[in-house]
């Protein structure tokens, strides 16, 4: 990383956190001189310098060296979803509502058309599912359990449990759910 990299990390953090250049200086115990150079990237720190100021702002070291996620990465455009869309007799169609399946959670939007199933046979997943029923209702085969879910219903499923979303009326139902660890 080049110090002038370094450097735009250790003032992003700064101003992040409200310290200026003085106030940052006398928690470190480094000059607000020395701190400015480092900022602009005309000085290279030393280990023990750079410990102090992570230290100073409660932060990990390595936070200076990593790249933090640019916020037009970390959007979903409504036309540039990932899509999933089976042919019939399902006709269903998922929805990738995160940017993709880097994180530890994914969000998705399924939508099941009328009298149509999500599985011909319940489903099975290592990760934790919580569901929200944005539109319509649906039948849900939840281990040996069947319930009706109606919109602005919710349901946890927990990992290893099988499951099946079935709707069994003339109307398409909407459903958001997310997954963790991403399994779509």
């Amino acid at each position: 990383m080049e110090n002038k990299e370094l450097g735009k990390a250790i003032a992003n953090y700064r101003v992040k956190q409200n310290y200026n250049l003085k106030q940052l200086a006398e928690k470190t115990k480094i000059s607000s001189s020395m701190l400015s150079q480092i900022e602009r990237g005309l000085t290279s720190p030393s280990l023990n310098t750079l410990r102090m100021i992570a230290d100073a702002l409660e932060l990990p070291l390595l936070s200076f060296f990593t790249e933090s996620e640019k916020s037009k990465d970390l959007i979903t455009r409504a036309d540039s979803r990932k899509k999933i869309v089976f042919p019939p007799p399902q006709n269903m169609e998922y929805m990738l509502l995160s940017p993709d399946l880097s994180g530890s959670i994914e969000m998705v939007l399924m939508k099941i058309p009328p009298l149509s199933n999500s599985a011909e046979n319940p489903v099975v997943h290592i990760g934790e599912e919580v569901a929200y029923v944005l539109e319509g209702s649906i039948m849900l085969h939840l281990g040996d359990d069947i319930e009706i879910l109606y919109t602005g219903d919710s349901v946890k499923i927990p990992p290893g449990v099988h499951h099946k979303w079935e709707n069994t009326t003339d109307q398409e139902v909407t459903i958001i759910f997310a997954v963790t660890p991403p399994t779509f």
